[in-house]
């Protein structure tokens, strides 16, 4: 009787722990963010991101290339490397909650600019 029940406490807590691992991974998710506005402006859409702590933002070449993503401060999360083909993409994954700004570097100034805010 005490290994059944021995057994049925390890099922118990090898299945809590398989929902708990799939719930979180579920829950994280991915923004996309275009490098040039669909109407052709030097300009990231959307330029604010909010986004929760293990959630990842995807960087697409749109229009008006090149671009890349430079955040200041975090050369970990830069993409210096410019994107000259459309559709062009990586990610970044944000871990630590905070706030991330970032800038084209071809277009800063023309004011292409944003901004990651992690909670």
């Amino acid at each position: 009787m005490s290994s059944l029940l021995r057994s049925l406490v390890t099922a118990c807590c090898a299945f809590l722990l398989f929902i708990a691992l799939g719930v979180s991974s579920a829950q994280a998710k991915t923004v996309e963010v275009k490098l040039g506005t669909d109407a052709g402006m030097l300009a990231f859409e959307p330029s604010t991101i909010n986004i929760s702590s293990g959630d990842t933002v995807k960087f697409v070449n749109n229009k008006l290339a090149p671009h890349n993503a430079v955040f200041d401060g975090h050369e970990e999360l830069s993409h210096a490397d410019l994107a000259f083909a459309p559709g062009e993409s990586w990610e970044e994954t944000f871990s630590t909650a905070g706030t991330y700004d970032f800038y084209c570097e071809p277009h800063r100034g023309a004011g292409m600019v944003g901004k990651v805010v992690v909670n």
